[in-house]
């Protein structure tokens, strides 16, 4: 196989590709077995001086109504009466929602090379759940800044929500996006500037 083609199934390269962000969910539940596995494989993402700088919130169940009146407690009276019925019947419908929270450093290169930590953490994690059969998709909607919405989903001072993450198996699957090439995004410096 030429190095430029990443064609077979089975391979890295394979599973980026063909992951989906999904939003439309069944109603099957995952496992908390299948998520702790999921997560000890994302947790291996690269991290600087191995601060593991993240934890997690899992809501599930009946735990789900907790996470869905938080989103509802942060909106307006327009906000509520526009989108808080649909919102919170889709928090509902979605079996597990994952929150994944940042450690934040108050030095900032610290805290850039965290995030970046965590980032790659949820993607480990998005691709190893596609590998299983399970869609994400990672949200980091405004409601993820709110005070109130941080004391209700059990965050903590110092603590930043990166995403939250709804999981469950993908009832319909998007069509492919199409993506600029590298070719068109790069730049490249092989001589040096005067």
């Amino acid at each position: 196989m030429n190095s430029l083609e990443y064609k077979e199934a089975g391979t890295i390269a394979h599973l980026i590709k063909e992951r989906r962000t999904i939003r439309d969910f069944k109603s099957d539940p995952v496992s908390n077995e299948l998520l702790l596995e999921l997560l000890n494989v994302a947790v291996w993402a690269p991290n600087h001086g191995n601060r593991q700088p993240w934890r997690f919130i899992l809501y599930k169940g009946e735990g789900r109504i907790t996470l869905a009146d938080a989103m509802l407690q942060s909106y307006s009276a327009e906000e509520k009466e526009r989108y808080g019925k649909p919102k919170w019947d889709y928090f509902m419908k979605v079996p597990a929602h994952l929150v994944v929270i940042l450690k934040e450093d108050p030095r900032q290169k610290q805290w850039d090379e965290d995030y970046g930590a965590v980032c790659a953490l949820i993607q480990n994690f998005q691709l190893a759940a596609w590998e299983q059969g399970l869609g994400v998709v990672w949200k980091t909607n405004s409601y993820n800044y709110a005070p109130k919405y941080h004391q209700a989903v059990g965050v903590q001072p110092g603590e930043k929500i990166a995403g939250v993450l709804h999981i469950g198996y993908p009832e319909t699957v998007p069509a492919k996006q199409p993506r600029k090439t590298a070719e068109e995004m790069l730049t490249v410096i092989d001589f040096k500037s005067e």
